[in-house]
């Protein structure tokens, strides 16, 4: 046999494998769903696969090779045990992971082992793009967000509903970073050098200025970034629409299945909004990637307001040595900067929406941990010197 055909017969046998396992997979979750709007998705999910393996069947038959055998193996086996011991969002999550692993896959056959037959580059094409949507589709049924749930996920989602709400998040964790970062340094020097208010202030200012000026800059390729990935994302997503929009509208049918609606209506919204593309595409990007042109931040808002809002937070603790010196001027230092660690952690609490006496608190006692030990190490190195 010819090694390109026994390469690419191979390749067919392993994705066949993968489609076979990820349909078995969906129908275990179909069984354990109670949502019957998600037990139908996961049923059509595992449709979908069966029908990627019938593919790859016939075109094995075309190479002359037979279908091969579904074994079920040892890894295969503790798989399904562990995600029945796990439970669905575990099960999703895993399974949202294979589906990417597969899309990685059909797109590197695409210039490997298949890339010799177009016939099979343009399965793996279609095979690919059906994989993404269900990855999409499996981040949009899981039960709970878990540990996923970030402040920059709420942000993005939220950002105070509009954009003013960016530049107050920026300052407020500003603030928070530069009272942390130099206020541990000002404690290690301190330690270190006896108290000696010259050392403390020298070494403070120039924490203050670096700390500044990465936020800054940090806050600025954020802010950049986020538009960009936006902007690629949606060249992507309107490729897809172009090449393919009826399985388009079928993803954005699915989308609003999983809102609620049921099926006929969520196919008749998806098919009124597929009228107008430029609708349809800001739809699709705000409901699979959870973006949207009006949430982004102005980079340059943001990063004036990151880098005073740091500098400010990390002149707090160098203040009193400006006045005093000696171990008076630690006291006072690390007294002012503990209130501060509450007043910024209540003030986080506009954000987080977590008690504000309770984020104080806990931004607290980081500060007092953080003090003792970065002096306990100063004291520890000043003595070794």
């Amino acid at each position: 046999m010819d090694p390109r055909t026994a390469e690419a017969i191979r390749a067919i046998e392993q994705n066949w494998r993968a489609e076979k396992e990820a349909a078995r997979v969906y129908r275990e979750l179909s069984e354990a769903e109670h949502d019957e709007r998600k037990k139908a998705i996961l049923l059509r999910m595992a449709e979908a696969e069966e029908r990627h393996a019938l593919r790859w069947e016939k075109k094995l038959a075309e190479l002359g090779a037979p279908a091969p055998a579904l074994k079920e193996s040892l890894g295969t086996r503790l798989s399904h045990w562990f995600n029945r011991q796990a439970g669905t969002q575990i099960a999703i999550r895993r399974q949202e992971a294979a589906e990417d692993r597969d899309k990685a896959c059909y797109e590197a056959q695409q210039t490997r082992a298949l890339g010799h037959d177009a016939d099979a580059r343009q399965i793996l094409k279609e095979v690919a793009r059906e994989e993404k949507a269900h990855g999409k589709m499996l981040k949009q049924m899981e039960p709970q967000l878990g540990p996923r749930t970030t402040l920059e996920s709420i942000l993005r989602r939220e950002r105070w509903h509009g954009r003013g709400g960016s530049w107050v998040a920026d300052a407020i964790y500003g603030v928070n970073d530069g009272l942390g970062a130099v206020f541990g340094i000002v404690s290690g020097v301190a330690g270190a050098t006896n108290n000696q208010r010259h050392f403390v202030l020298i070494s403070g200012l120039a924490g203050m200025i670096a700390s500044a000026l990465s936020m800054g800059a940090g806050a600025w390729l954020a802010a950049k970034s986020e538009r960009e990935v936006y902007e690629a994302e949606m060249a992507r997503e309107k490729q897809e629409l172009e090449e393919n929009p009826e399985e388009e509208i079928e993803e954005m049918a699915l989308f609003y299945e999983l809102q609620g609606f049921d099926s006929a209506d969520a196919r008749r919204m998806a098919e009124r909004l597929a009228e107008n593309p430029e609708q349809m595409l800001k739809a699709m990007a705000q409901s699979e990637l959870g973006l949207s042109e009006h949430n982004f931040p102005n980079p340059w808002i943001s990063s004036l307001s990151a880098a005073l809002s740091t500098a400010i937070g990390a002149f707090i603790p160098i203040v009193p040595f400006f006045f005093m010196g000696g171990f008076t001027a630690v006291l006072v230092a690390f007294a002012v900067s503990i209130l501060a660690h509450f007043a910024v952690g209540a003030a986080k609490s506009l954000i987080t929406t977590r008690s504000w006496w309770a984020s104080g608190l806990e931004m607290t006692v980081v500060g007092v941990i953080e003090a003792v030990v970065t002096y306990s190490i100063g004291l520890a190195f000043g003595s070794v010197s």
